[in-house]
């Protein structure tokens, strides 16, 4: 009787109770509603030629791939896809710079440190479109033309730099100053110990703001529409072609610049691994 009364008991503590599986069933629905649309336009960006936009599909090719490259509508696709690029890296490295110093300032309170901050993320409560109307006005008012490296530049600044900001102030409030301190002891100057302890310990934290900054910049489109100037970056140049003509070329454009972002992040996972790694095997042998 014990003994099956203890079975009975250790059998009655695997059992998971109803909220589990209610909680599962709600995170696969939001999964296929996240994902789901995705996928379709994964599948019809391999349409076959004489398909549209919708199923059922008239066979597999890989003709609207090629379309991005050729003379016409989409001819602007790959000018726009580098002109994003090429905005996005600055404002990485920009964000990546501004949100480090940021954050190694803030581990000091200062007079007025909290209107400091609390300005600095301002933007973020602000609408994305009036935001980029403002400063567009206000380039308007200087009597200066918007341009990609200017205006909108500046605006999605706006918009990268308070994230940049959270992210590392999240960081750098795990960091153990007593590894400074034991630099500063082993008479270290401030700026080796800034590049040999400091900077290597938060490098994967800086490595992620610089990622997130580089993610949100490229596919911005609220902040960019006002302040870009005559050139479109890729996401300006994605919605006019929707506004004008649709074909699964759109969807192959969509599986190619989300397989680049898939890249990108899974080569900054392998390098942050890499990094963890090399940092647990210094901690060993120092040990």
């Amino acid at each position: 009787m014990a003994v099956g009364g203890l079975n009975r008991g250790v059998g009655g503590s695997d059992r998971r109770p109803w909220t589990f599986y209610a909680l599962s069933a709600l995170f696969i629905t939001y999964i296929l509603f996240l994902y789901g649309p995705m996928a379709v336009i994964y599948v019809l960006s391999f349409q076959g030629e004489n398909g549209g936009v919708t199923f059922p599909m008239t066979g597999f090719s890989l003709v609207w791939f090629s379309d991005i490259l050729k003379p016409g509508q989409m001819a602007n696709i790959p000018d726009s896809f580098a002109r994003s690029m090429a905005l996005a890296v600055v404002v990485s490295l920009l964000s990546t710079v501004i949100a480090v110093a940021a954050g190694l300032a803030f581990r000091r309170r200062f007079p007025g440190s909290a209107l400091v901050f609390y300005l600095a993320v301002a933007s973020l409560v602000m609408p994305s479109l009036l935001v980029g109307f403002g400063i567009g006005l206000g380039f308007q008012m200087l009597g200066l033309k918007p341009s990609l490296f200017t205006s909108a530049l500046g605006a999605q600044l706006t918009w990268t730099l308070p994230f940049g900001l959270f992210a590392m102030f999240a960081v750098v409030n795990r960091f153990n100053r007593a590894w400074e301190e034991a630099a500063t002891d082993l008479g270290a100057t401030s700026w080796q110990r800034l590049r040999y302890v400091t900077l290597p310990i938060l490098a994967p934290g800086i490595i992620g703001v610089a990622m997130g900054a580089l993610t949100l910049s490229y596919d911005e489109y609220a902040r960019t529409t006002l302040t870009v100037g005559p050139k479109n970056t890729l996401p300006l140049e994605i919605y006019a072609l929707i506004s004008s003509a649709t074909s699964p070329t759109l969807f192959a454009i969509g599986t190619l610049t989300t397989t680049l972002s898939f890249l990108i992040i899974g080569t900054t996972l392998i390098l942050v691994m890499r990094m963890q790694r090399r940092r647990l095997a210094a901690t060993m042998k120092a040990g």
